[in-house]
């Protein structure tokens, strides 16, 4: 029987580092690519993490979101993800749907 994995927390210094570059990440600034990669491996081992850069990414997606919105409320809940802009037709939406992506909200534990 496989135990569920326990999740370790985020250091002070890990969390304030990747807080910087979500920050950044959700104002369209420069990142240097050192920090991107590190934050893409945390990201990947951290579920924290994780959260933290999807919302700075949908933040960046949607610089216009309004404080109480819909968007403002899904985004404070961690849910949806980065939003597609623009699909070519039916087989387009299907597939995006079929897509397998490890890291998709519709295929976690």
């Amino acid at each position: 029987m496989n135990k569920p994995r326990k999740e370790a927390m985020l250091s002070t210094s890990y969390r304030l580092r990747l807080s910087t570059i979500c920050n950044r990440i959700a104002t369209q600034q420069s990142i240097d690519l050192e920090d991107r990669i590190w934050a893409q491996k945390l990201g990947e081992a951290n579920r924290t993490a994780a959260s933290m850069l999807r919302r700075a990414h949908r933040n960046a997606a949607n610089p216009d979101m309004i404080e109480g919105s819909m968007d403002a409320f899904l985004n404070a809940l961690d849910l949806g993800g980065q939003p597609k802009r623009r699909f070519d037709g039916p087989d387009d939406i299907a597939d995006w749907f079929r897509r397998d992506d490890s890291s998709d909200w519709r295929q976690r534990d």
